[in-house]
């Protein structure tokens, strides 16, 4: 009895299209006969829609290999077939871009990177006309090949960056086509590779020595029979500046010259004019823990440094980092400094706690009256009671000169001496 299920589930594997290959169809020997087909193809290829063409082929014969389960050869040193194949599809490919164009786009592309050369590029005095030549020379070029002008002023390099983007607007509005206009394309690309070459030819800012760019720039002008007597000449340069006043042109040798004994020279040059202009780079020493950079830091005296001065002065085992950089924080006076500084009066080196009592006396400010006090009365070094006392008599309020007084019998002459200035120093405010 038929339930009405009578029919075939089975698939006419014939319906499927006549011209779709499935995996079990390709063997390497298939893909072979593709790339064989492409390869004549790409030989007789005159014109684009024919390189297109080559192109469709060996889309589908990548297809094929992505596709097909080739077998392992049997000779273990036998290349496998996928990888092959492959190799040669790529080879074909790298022939089929080499037969396509040039195209008008290349022109362009040449034209815009030679405009960023002349923009990017610092040119000497030698090689800006040099420049200025090749510019109006690919400009005539262009203009004879395409039948038009351009005009520009005189401007280096704005003008002439404005004309090349002109001459590359010029050459898309002419819709140049790779199979018609092949001669032009071509007359076009002659005219940018000899711009190139004549932008590669002309003399940049960094085919310049040092010493050569240093002499354009001026760093030696101070220098004559009279006064050149220092070796290197660099040296002597960084003497007439600092006898000048000029930190600049220490700057300059400082971050041209990296050599330990130019370096040296300039920063105690720095540090005899404490001049700002040498904050950001002393200060970049200093983050390295320099000590001379961190005493430029101190004679310059910008505020800026304290944070990051803070930081280095609890490191116990390094004392002499310690002094260093508490005598700076001293000569910057920061009132921001005065904790951090009287933190250390009880440090475990006692010229430490000497530093930083002196370093509180320089910044001034009444706050350390106490704990400079304390020091005074506690501390068993004569020496940092000493320099207590002096910091109390520098802070010099009233308070701090009484805490000061009271130490005129004191066992130490250091501290009896600090002691009578501080008392002379409230008698003569008494009697005013």
């Amino acid at each position: 009895m038929s339930d009405g299920s009578d029919e075939t589930d089975e698939t006419d594997e014939t319906d499927a299209p006549a011209d779709e290959e499935t995996a079990v169809d390709v063997t390497p020997e298939t893909v072979d006969e593709r790339l064989d087909e492409a390869e004549t193809a790409l030989e007789a290829a005159e014109t684009e829609t024919d390189l297109d063409d080559v192109e469709a082929t060996l889309d589908a014969a990548e297809t094929q290999i992505e596709n097909a389960s080739f077998p392992e050869p049997d000779d273990e040193d036998e290349e496998p077939p996928a990888e092959r194949l492959t190799g040669r599809l790529e080879e074909l490919r790298d022939q089929l871009e080499q037969q396509r164009g040039p195209y008008g786009s290349d022109v362009i592309d040449a034209i815009e990177a030679g405009s960023g050369t002349v923009t990017d590029t610092r040119w000497t005095e030698d090689g800006e006309p040099e420049v200025v030549t090749a510019t109006e020379t690919l400009t005539e070029s262009v203009g004879d090949t395409l039948d038009t002008s351009f005009e520009y002023g005189s401007d280096f390099p704005e003008d002439y960056t404005d004309a090349l983007d002109s001459v590359a607007t010029a050459v898309t509005d002419a819709g140049l086509d790779a199979d018609d206009d092949t001669d032009t394309i071509a007359a076009l690309l002659a005219a940018t590779d000899a711009f190139a070459d004549a932008l590669e030819a002309a003399e940049e800012w960094d085919d310049l020595t040092v010493v050569e760019q240093l002499t354009v720039e001026g760093f030696y002008d101070r220098l004559d029979s009279d006064n050149r007597k220092d070796f290197p000449p660099e040296l002597g340069v960084v003497r007439i500046a600092e006898h000048e006043n000029d930190p600049e042109r220490i700057l300059t040798a400082f971050e041209t010259f990296d050599s330990e004994f130019m370096q040296d020279n300039c920063v105690e040059a720095f540090r005899r004019l404490g001049a700002p202009e040498a904050y950001d780079a002393m200060e970049g020493l200093a983050q390295r823990r320099d000590r001379p950079a961190i005493e430029v830091l101190g004679k310059i005296g910008d505020d800026a440094a304290c944070e990051m001065l803070h930081d280095y002065i609890s490191d116990e085992s390094n004392p002499p980092l310690q002094k260093t950089v508490l005598k700076t924080l001293g000569e910057i006076g920061s009132p921001e400094s005065t904790q951090p500084v009287a933190n250390r009066l009880v440090a475990e080196d006692y010229e430490v706690r000497s530093q930083a009592a002196r370093a509180l006396g320089r910044i001034g400010d009444t706050r350390a009256v106490e704990p400079l006090a304390d020091v005074l009365a506690e501390e068993e070094r004569d020496g940092v009671r000493a320099a207590a006392a002096w910091a109390l008599v520098q802070i010099g309020t009233e308070r701090a000169l009484e805490e000061a007084a009271q130490y005129v019998d004191d066992r130490s002459f250091l501290v009896q001496s600090e002691a009578e200035k501080a008392e002379d120093h409230l008698g003569a405010t008494a009697a005013a």
